[in-house]
């Protein structure tokens, strides 16, 4: 698992918004900040953070009486708390993993 850095503080506030809109949208910084380490490392966040809500959501469809009661508002409360922490990251200028999700590098 990767350590929590610092951002370059010109990365950092160049790109501060394009950083958190990766959490909402991953693809957004990949093409208007494509040279910004700051912006794709939270950008690989929001892809795998996508990737976690897409796998909650097929365990619901798949599993569904327990997936819609149990699955589902468990997985999306955690999936809430990692965007958040993510966020507040890339608020903070912080390149720290979320926890549990977060080792995977997709974008390099």
């Amino acid at each position: 698992m990767t350590t929590e850095r610092v951002a370059d503080e010109q990365d950092f506030h160049q790109n501060k918004v394009m950083a958190i809109l990766a959490y909402l949208l991953f693809f957004i910084p990949l093409i208007a900040a494509k040279d910004s380490v700051f912006a794709k490392y939270h950008a690989n966040q929001g892809l795998i953070l996508f990737i976690y809500q897409a796998l909650i959501w097929t365990l619901t469809q798949i599993i569904p009486i327990f997936g819609w009661a149990v699955i589902s508002p468990i997985g999306n409360l955690i999936g809430l708390a990692f965007l958040i922490i993510g966020m507040l990251n890339a608020n903070k200028g912080l390149m720290k993993p979320l926890p549990i999700i977060g080792g995977f590098n997709i974008i390099n």
